[in-house]
C-alpha cells in the first residue's frame, strides 16, 4: 500500500514539473498568461507574431516581440517559458566576467 502511495505521489510530482514548461509556439493565451511575468498584453503580442510563423529560437522571439529583451527573456525562461522546448541560454548572459582589481599603489 505504501509503495502505491509513493508511486502516485511521484507521478503527480512528475506531471506538475512537466506541465510547468510552457512553449511559446504551442501555448494558448491562458497558458502564456500563466507564466509569471506575462500578462494579456505580452501574450497578445506573442500570439499575433506567431500568426506570421512559429518562433525559430529565443533570438527570433526577442526580435519579433516588442518589450522582450535578453533580461526579460531570461526571467520568463526561469518561470517556465520555452521556445521549441529550449530554455533561454542565460547562464553566460547573466554572469558578467569579474572585473580585475587594480594593483595596490605602493608609497616610496
Amino acid at each position: 500500500m505504501l509503495i502505491k502511495k509513493t508511486l502516485a505521489l511521484l507521478l503527480s510530482l512528475a506531471s506538475a514539473v512537466a506541465m510547468a514548461a510552457v512553449d511559446v509556439n504551442t501555448a494558448s493565451e491562458a497558458d502564456l498568461d500563466s507564466v509569471k511575468g506575462i500578462g494579456p498584453g505580452t501574450s497578445g503580442k506573442m500570439l499575433e507574431q506567431r500568426k506570421a510563423g512559429k518562433f525559430k529560437d529565443w533570438p527570433d522571439l526577442i526580435a519579433r516581440v516588442p518589450g522582450i529583451g535578453d533580461k526579460r527573456a531570461a526571467k520568463l525562461s526561469a518561470e517556465g517559458l520555452t521556445v521549441n522546448g529550449a530554455k533561454y541560454p542565460s547562464a553566460a548572459a547573466e554572469t558578467p566576467a569579474p572585473k580585475a582589481k587594480a594593483p595596490a599603489a605602493t608609497k616610496p
